[in-house]
């Protein structure tokens, strides 16, 4: 039996893989569940353009973000921080604080996206940090922490 599936399955595929399996598992547990849909001819031409605009809508996505890529690259972000007189930091600088620095910045970059190459972030400085803004599209950026 060949079935389409909806969501990701440890084992047996990705989501809108279509993949073969035996009639009980199909019928039994894909299909009542909702993992899976049946790959008729006219399911599988469904897919099929489904997956074509999908693709198209992507692509133009992966564009716009190399492109933001490459202008944050060549940017320094300033975070402010409260600080103590020998730099020292009340308590850390997060993605959050980073992210709502580029915000003001003009890029819409959700903190989950941003990951800070540092541990712990409790001195005035610059750090980097690196950004994901699609799948595979990430740039590296340096931001600095002054005191406010």
């Amino acid at each position: 039996m060949e079935v389409i599936l909806k969501q990701d399955i440890k084992g047996l595929g990705f989501k809108d893989d279509k993949v073969k399996v035996a009639n009980g598992y199909g019928r039994n547990f894909l299909l009542p569940k909702g993992m899976a849909t049946l790959a008729t001819e006219s399911a599988k031409k469904m897919h099929a353009e489904i997956l074509k605009q999908r693709a198209f809508k992507e692509d133009k996505l992966r564009k716009e973000a190399a492109i933001n890529a490459e202008k944050l690259a060549g940017m320094s972000i300033k975070v402010g921080a409260k600080a103590g007189e020998n730099g020292k930091i009340f308590g850390s600088v997060t993605t959050i604080q980073l992210a709502e620095a580029l915000n003001k910045a003009g890029y819409a970059v959700e903190r989950k996206n941003i990951e800070i190459t540092e541990d712990a972030i409790k001195q005035l400085g610059t750090y980097n940090a690196k950004v994901r803004l699609f799948k595979e599209v990430s740039a590296n950026i340096s931001f600095e922490v002054v005191a406010e």
